[in-house]
């Protein structure tokens, strides 16, 4: 099964998971990239508890920018990270263009090329944005308070 087959299954979870009531709920995380490894690199990044005091959290992987638009359509996103330096369609396109066009989008974490592209995640609107190498000291924290203000 595809990554992008597992959008719309693995977001009717999350949307269940959110409902009023639910007590332990476990947050979604949506990467996107078309580059595996640096999917891989997030989640390891991250772990499954980004904060002690923050639920554990669930990874929706997209490896296509249909795949990203699908899962926002489908709702229960609790945060997005996406890749700038994804091809053919890059992360920062993708941010403004979820900033635009879905209602209360949540929050979305862009992965630069370099600290100098921090201009370009302004442009897209990003919640924040942290340069590649994908590195958890610097990514923790920034997911970790996007989180709680959500």
């Amino acid at each position: 099964m595809s990554v992008e087959s597992l959008t719309v299954s693995r977001s009717a979870d999350a949307r269940r998971s959110s409902a009023p009531g639910a007590h332990n709920r476990t947050l979604t995380i949506c990467v996107y990239s078309d580059d595996l490894t640096v999917r891989e690199r997030v989640r390891r990044a991250l772990g499954r508890r980004p904060a002690p005091d923050l639920p554990e959290v669930r990874y929706l992987e997209c490896a296509t920018h249909h795949a990203v638009v699908r899962a926002a359509d489908c709702g229960g996103i609790d945060l997005f990270i996406l890749d700038g330096e994804a091809v053919p369609a890059g992360g920062m396109g993708i941010c403004r263009q979820l900033k635009d066009e879905v209602y209360r989008c949540p929050p979305i974490v862009v992965l630069t090329g370099r600290r100098d592209d921090a201009w370009l995640a302004a442009w897209s609107r990003a919640d924040a944005a942290v340069p590649h190498p994908i590195d958890g000291v610097r990514l923790t924290p920034v997911v970790a308070d996007l989180l709680r203000r959500r």
